[in-house]
């Protein structure tokens, strides 16, 4: 069966591996991992257009001995260096930001979930305090969101964790502060812990990137701990009164109660996963092999975020937590995926930004209209979340200006600050990606110059 090869350009491109069948294909003699060769031959060319022998031919052949145990390793050891594991097909650079899924859209359910906002909202703008209803109101959105996830096939374990995650994560990023250099390390930390988290059930890495993110926020407001606490205490209260709300009008009350008896059991098995991770973490470090692994992109991620935390550290400028928060956001495994994330929070940036402006500047912004403009836009975020990644990000932009407006923020100033910030952000993570690609390329030669002039050889002395 004919294949097609897959260059090095397009490997690096976020390229995916067209493998043959299952009988077909070159496996490790020690491993038994697929080598994924194009062909099954005595050279099997991989996706990088490198050319290395079939280790099952040759060994049929005679010109190999599988019993040697050293020559086994070594082969393994080669090999497993040069060729990439495989990679699903990625989407188009416009995806997300040209397809649109309407059927996906859930604007009628998510009325539920705006509620809790509102009446946090409210309560602030009743009792005089605007800017503690929009800190309450921020935790319920957030919690709202992890309606759209889950764990353990539940939803409401989203929601739990994210809950008592960002509480914690609001209470530390305020005592720490943005202008702290412990703030780059603890970032990069986070934003590590965060791509381990990837390896496992989606609502997992979701719980741990909204508590990288509400870290990261909470750093542009440095408080004593007494405010510390108040700002965590402020998020965790919108959260369980979006729990609570959310649950009883969706009938999963019940449900509510029984997850949250069972919490000191799921802790319980989260420090247990949590020590595996490390331990298997430590273990891959020490044998260089990442098969398999979200060390590989753990790491990026934690170069990123240090790099961008460490750029809005030193601008000091107004909101410069978008960095940070773009460059978290956008990064992806793969480049396609990336440079798609990119455009589209770009462009639904700036179009969120000029709805927004355009509304705040022909409406009397009022505490009570910025409430209710904070509402529509947080309700059509949920509601187009999975619709188009561009058009959620423009609601998500026109939502923030809105809220923030409440803490007296002028709308207009505020949305080119965003889209400043994002840009930057934005840059940052593609950057590093083009960098991790350049140097993939170089290991890949390296490691095909390494297996010519240390296997190739002695190989072609073999009697037939």
């Amino acid at each position: 069966m004919e294949q097609r090869v897959t260059t090095t350009d397009e490997l690096s491109a976020g390229g995916r591996y067209e493998s043959l069948p299952e009988d077909a294909a070159c496996r490790c003699p020690i491993h038994s991992s697929p080598f994924q060769a194009m062909q099954a031959g005595p050279l099997a060319e991989t996706p990088n257009g490198i050319a290395f022998p079939c280790i099952p031919e040759l060994a049929r052949s005679g010109k190999i001995d599988l019993d040697n145990g050293h020559q086994k390793k070594s082969l393994c050891t080669i090999l497993s260096m040069a060729i990439p594991i495989p990679q699903p097909a990625p989407q188009h650079v416009l995806s997300e930001t040209t397809m649109f899924q309407w059927d996906k859209q859930t604007l009628r359910a998510d009325i539920i979930l705006v509620l809790p906002v509102a009446l946090c909202l409210a309560v602030g703008i009743a009792v005089g305090h605007p800017a503690a209803g929009m800190i309450a109101a921020g935790g319920a959105v957030n919690t709202g969101f992890g309606q759209k996830h889950s764990i353990d096939n539940s939803s409401l374990l989203p929601m739990v964790f994210v809950t008592f995650g960002m509480a914690f994560s609001g209470f530390f990023g305020v005592l720490i502060g943005h202008e702290n250099l412990l703030l780059v390390v603890t970032a990069a930390l986070w934003g590590f812990g965060y791509g381990l988290l990837t390896n496992r059930p989606e609502g997992y890495g979701w719980v741990g990137q909204q508590c990288v993110i509400t870290f990261l926020v909470a750093s542009a407001f440095p408080a004593p701990a007494n405010a510390a606490i108040d700002r965590g205490l402020l998020l965790f209260s919108g959260g369980v009164l979006q729990l609570i709300v959310s649950s009883a009008l969706l009938q999963m009350f019940g449900e509510l109660r029984a997850r949250l008896f069972q919490l000191a059991g799921y802790l319980r098995e989260e420090e247990a996963a949590f020590r595996t991770a490390l331990l298997e973490t430590a273990e891959s470090v020490r044998q260089r092999r990442f098969a398999n692994s979200s060390i590989p992109y753990s790491i990026r991620l934690a170069a990123t975020i240090g790099i961008s935390t460490e750029i809005y550290r030193k601008l000091h400028y107004p909101s410069g937590y978008w960095i940070p928060m773009t460059a978290l956001l956008v990064l992806k495994p793969q480049l396609t995926d990336t440079v798609s994330r990119v455009i589209a929070r770009m462009l639904g940036t700036m179009f969120g930004a000029v709805a927004a402006s355009f509304l705040l500047a022909h409406v009397h912004a009022s505490s009570v209209v910025l409430a209710i403009g904070t509402v529509v836009f947080a309700w059509l975020a949920y509601g187009f979340l999975n619709v188009n990644y561009a058009l959620f990000t423009t609601a998500v932009t026109s939502y923030i200006v809105f809220l923030l407006a409440l803490n007296q923020v002028p709308g207009k100033e505020l949305a080119v600050r965003r889209t400043l910030c994002t840009a930057i952000g934005a840059a940052i993570a593609l950057g590093v990606r083009l960098v991790v690609i350049s140097y993939n390329r170089r290991h890949w030669k390296r490691a095909a110059l390494v297996f010519r002039s240390a296997v190739l050889p002695p190989l072609s002395s073999l009697p037939r």
